[in-house]
């Protein structure tokens, strides 16, 4: 917990906001704006003795006072669980995510989740997520395997997450998706949103949507139904991949909830999952300024998929 702190306003920031004001201040570094209007509306942060509004115009000498909530222990409990570290240093922690784990605990995942495996491995991380997650700055789906980057520090978490608002964190994933394609690129833009029947589902749509933009080339083609391709996302939105494949007639391999029934072919293949995984990310690191660029190479199981694909449909594994 922050300890309590006074300060006066100086003649050169007489007018402005309050909530402006404190985020300049020293003392939160490493505090958001937003969680400095909640401590004004909480009355944690008084002017001359009395509760004023995050709006409220500072001025010349006016005495504010800082005091802070006590901090909730965490429910959550560290589980020594295998991470495959790619990179770690002070601020950040760069991992290669398996398939079938959950980024954070949610309803139906009290336990065993990426969370409570980086509890364990890390003396600390970002609480800017909220307690049940500490250091996410972003996440994959369950069964998306692949890079993802942690911060340790809530002021790292936020220049994280600025670079991911500005879009100027580069993200390529690589997929199986279902059919033969005929082009060897493209470039999809169609707005996303939440499905306004099925609410685990996003879809595309032309009112109310979020924009969306995902380039793809193909990176290699089979003699079986299947396509092995690269995509870079331009923008970030939830199962932006997933709903835009699907959208052009070509569904990420094995995706239960987006793709095609095809349980026959995702057998002879040893597909068990969907077939998509986080292959780079690059971005400005936090502490140094230098673009970093991570990889994670392909897990076993895509590479099993990607070696059956390519021996293609032999006669003892044909479909009937």
């Amino acid at each position: 917990m922050k300890k309590p702190f006074s300060l006066k306003v100086p003649r050169k920031n007489k007018g402005q906001r309050l909530d402006l004001f404190l985020a300049t201040n020293e003392n939160f570094c490493d505090v958001s704006r937003a969680t400095i209007q909640s401590l004004i509306r909480s009355q944690r942060i008084l002017v001359n003795e009395k509760a004023v509004k995050s709006g409220y115009s500072v001025q010349y000498n006016d005495y504010i006072s800082v005091t802070f909530p006590p901090q909730i222990p965490s429910t959550l409990h560290p589980e020594n669980i295998s991470l495959n570290i790619i990179h770690e240093d002070a601020v950040i922690v760069v991992l290669n995510k398996p398939p079938g784990v959950v980024v954070h605990p949610s309803c139906g995942h009290g336990s065993g989740t990426l969370v409570h495996g980086l509890l364990y491995h890390c003396n600390a991380l970002s609480n800017l997520s909220g307690e049940q997650r500490p250091g996410i700055v972003h996440r994959l789906d369950k069964d998306t395997s692949g890079v993802m980057v942690v911060a340790k520090n809530d002021k790292v978490h936020r220049m994280l997450a600025e670079q991911f608002k500005k879009r100027n964190v580069e993200k390529i994933y690589h997929a199986i998706v279902n059919g033969r394609m005929t082009e060897m690129k493209g470039h999809i833009d169609l707005p996303i949103g939440r499905h306004p029947v099925h609410r685990k589902k996003m879809a595309i749509l032309e009112k109310g949507g979020r924009e969306a933009v995902t380039v793809w080339r193909v990176l290699e083609k089979f003699q079986t139904p299947f396509t092995y391709i690269e995509v870079r996302l331009e923008t970030g939105r939830t199962h932006q991949i997933r709903v835009h494949m699907a959208a052009k007639g070509h569904p990420v391999a094995g995706d239960p909830l987006y793709g095609k029934t095809a349980g026959r072919f995702n057998a002879l293949y040893d597909i068990k999952r969907q077939c998509l995984h986080s292959f780079m990310l690059a971005f400005t690191h936090p502490l140094s300024g230098e673009r970093v660029r991570f990889q994670a190479p392909l897990l076993p199981d895509m590479v099993r998929n990607l070696e059956l694909l390519r021996e293609g449909e032999s006669p003892d594994r044909s479909v009937k």
